[in-house]
């Protein structure tokens, strides 16, 4: 189901633009990783949000809304940004600490720059949960010893293999991506010195050879995957392919595994969509583990992820109250842009008059002068009431106190409109679906 969902990174401008095309959908984020599929989005009414957001994601990925709502996990408002908080922790991962999620979650404010859709709410909540990654990762040593999918995906395979063949089984690897480049070094780590790859192009395996001076890195074209692979022992994929590589068909011809190795050839897939098809699992002298088996590499170090957590979750908790109070305050933006505004109308108007009385030849400077006075007197009057319309969370004053001056203010100086802003937002959706 993650593989049909899962959106590429070249799509997410479109889907940020798709998902703010629905009636009640103001802004959006798409994070889709191998291992999650999660979408974040400010609406205007939770029901139907919920509603349009299952409905699209049914549209653009042929699976019934019943079977996603079976699946789905809803989370609203801090619990929404706990999550995203705890996800760029690494708290959220198959792997408590690793790095790789951090930079996606980077990735997907790289790519939101200019969409439209990802606009002040979402932008801001993502920005704020890359500090909360930073500082965990910077205050706790949650991600010391901390290992990625690449290389629990190695330990993995090496976990099944016998320790005596350790040292002389034949390595694979299939793609040479961030993930695969990973499996090498962590292969490396572990004293493998010879290992086969095979990608598209030669440059990246080059370029990784380069790189791990002593090692025997063999590059074979994509051509020549199943030639390989009949040499190898253990098969690791990583590659971007919307369609398996491997299926039945393609393994079940494939010379077996001496028995020094277990006699079972290995593959470690850890590539979403999937590069091996589940049916290679029904083959004799075949075995298969995909992201999810990730898990028994992770299950070892239980009581120490727990302990890291908990450091991590402090950090966390007061984080969250900060974005809390910067979303809440930004309720109060209007407000305090009539405020100014209605201020500034009058001290334009009075300066007018005030300027006519003193007759056309006065001075540049005497101009400036009743000018930067009116300024003055504007700001000074305005400054009480701003600061109580201002809930960052650097005072105690609680939001409902702050939204309660907020509608004093509106209802004294008159700054209400007609309609409220967000009949005037469902309003201008309901327009633009009609065009």
């Amino acid at each position: 189901m993650r593989e049909k969902l899962a959106i590429p990174e070249a799509e997410w401008p479109r889907a940020i633009a798709e998902l703010c095309g629905l009636n009640h959908i103001e802004e959006a984020a798409v994070l889709s990783t191998c291992n999650r599929m999660e979408i974040y989005v400010v609406a205007l009414s939770q029901h139907r949000g919920v509603k349009e957001v299952t409905e699209w994601m049914s549209k653009t990925s042929g699976i019934p809304v019943s079977e996603i709502c079976e699946h789905r996990f809803l989370l609203y408002n801090k619990d929404a940004t706990q999550h995203i908080f705890e996800v760029s922790a690494g708290l959220d991962s198959l792997v408590l600490g690793e790095g790789q999620i951090l930079a996606q979650v980077k990735q997907v404010v790289k790519v939101g720059q200019g969409v439209v859709g990802f606009g002040r709410n979402i932008s801001g909540l993502f920005k704020h949960a890359i500090t909360v990654g930073k500082r965990v990762r910077t205050e706790t040593n949650i991600a010391a010893g901390a290992v990625s999918v690449s290389s629990a995906a190695v330990e993995l395979a090496l976990m099944k293999l016998p320790e005596s063949s350790h040292a002389t089984a034949r390595m694979l690897v299939i793609g040479a991506g961030k993930m695969g480049k990973l499996v090498i070094k962590h292969l490396v780590a572990k004293g493998c010195t010879k290992m086969v790859v095979v990608n598209r192009s030669e440059e990246k395996v080059a370029a990784i050879h380069e790189e791990m001076q002593g090692v025997e890195i063999i590059y074979r074209p994509l051509t020549d995957m199943l030639a390989c692979s009949a040499e190898a022992d253990v098969v690791f994929t990583s590659t971007a392919s919307e369609t398996p590589l491997f299926l039945k068909e393609h393994v079940k011809d494939l010379p077996p595994v001496s028995s020094e190795v277990g006699g079972l050839r290995l593959f470690v897939d850890i590539s979403v969509p999937r590069n091996v098809g589940s049916c290679v699992s029904d083959v004799e002298g075949a075995r298969l583990y995909n992201v999810d088996d990730l898990k028994e590499v992770v299950a070892a170090n239980k009581e120490d992820r727990l302990r890291k957590a908990m450091e991590a979750q402090a950090i966390i908790a007061e984080e969250s109250k900060q974005f809390e109070a910067w979303r809440d305050s930004l309720e109060t933006v209007p407000t305090i842009k009539k405020l100014r505004a209605y201020a500034e109308r009058i001290r334009v108007a009075e300066l007018e008059k005030c300027l006519s009385k003193m007759g056309e030849d006065i001075p540049k400077k005497t101009r400036r002068a009743v000018d930067d006075l009116s300024r003055g007197i504007v700001n000074k009057l305005l400054h009480g009431p701003m600061q109580h319309l201002r809930c960052d969370g650097s005072d105690d004053r609680t939001l409902s106190e702050t939204l309660e001056n907020m509608h004093a203010l509106n209802r004294m100086f008159g700054l209400e409109s007609d309609i409220s802003l967000f009949e005037q937002k469902i309003r201008a959706k309901v327009e633009q679906s009609q065009k």
